[in-house]
């Protein structure tokens, strides 16, 4: 039955679609099963090897010696009990004096707002955004295409 299924455009399938396909005919079997068949019958597709989308850096401890060299960017959540919904809260320090350099509230926490509030906090400041240190937790937000 599994040289059958492989035959027409089953052929991609891995074990777990042709356990789906063969549950699908009334065969009482399970995953596990179908793998050894299809590695004994040598079948079985090659396992993908997932890459990792932008791979995270590594943060260097640098020392403040003055103000505006070197920030941080963090993101908080809470939760509004009235409309049952989540709140969010993008703040910037500066690390030299820890004072918040500029912050986002909203109901969203996306990654055009993370650069928004660097380019609002680096005007204010009066430093070219390509002069900063900043450092984060590299959540999905300071890894996006639009922050970078």
């Amino acid at each position: 039955m599994l040289l059958e299924l492989i035959e027409g455009d089953g052929y991609p399938y891995g074990y777990r679609k042709l356990t789906v396909e063969l549950q699908e005919k009334n065969l009482i079997i399970n995953h596990k099963k179908v793998y050894r068949l299809c590695k004994e019958i040598g079948i079985l597709r090659p396992q993908r090897v997932l890459k990792p989308y932008r791979p995270g850096q590594i943060g260097h401890k640098r020392k403040a010696i003055g103000p505006n060299e070197h920030w941080e960017i963090d993101l908080k959540y809470g939760y509004i009990k009235g409309i049952s919904q989540f709140f969010y809260q993008i703040s910037i320090i500066d690390i030299f004096d820890r004072t918040i350099v500029e912050n986002h509230i909203g109901l969203s926490a996306k990654a055009k707002d993370a650069a928004r509030i660097v380019q609002i906090a680096a005007k204010k400041r009066g430093i070219k955004p390509d002069q900063l240190v900043i450092r984060s937790d590299n959540g999905p937000q300071f890894r996006a295409k639009a922050f970078t």
